[in-house]
């Protein structure tokens, strides 16, 4: 299975093909659509990676995949600006998830 990205700078694509990942930068809301679509048809990807910052701005079509769809896996990466999650997100996650407070 291959992964392959759809990333919203060109930094982060050019970085992925150098490890051999394959991937499309994208900006608005129909060319990310278009781009999942392929992914989605394109039977030999596995795992999706998607920025960040695209996944926050188009909740609708990544939450879709991840609620609707066994394969493929969609895994958000922080882009080469970093991660948009507060520097406590663990902490954070675990207490919502479990209720224990670190």
């Amino acid at each position: 299975m291959k992964m392959y990205l759809i990333s919203d700078n060109t930094d982060t694509c050019i970085g992925m093909k150098l490890a051999g990942v394959n991937g499309v930068v994208a900006h608005s809301y129909s060319h990310v659509k278009e781009e999942l679509q392929k992914a989605l048809e394109d039977k030999s990807i596995g795992i999706i990676l998607i920025t960040e910052k695209l996944s926050r701005d188009y909740p609708d079509l990544i939450n879709d995949i991840k609620l609707n769809r066994l394969m493929p896996l969609i895994i958000e990466i922080p882009d080469r600006h970093g991660t948009g999650r507060s520097p406590e997100f663990i902490t954070s996650y675990i207490k919502e998830a479990i209720g224990l407070k670190l």
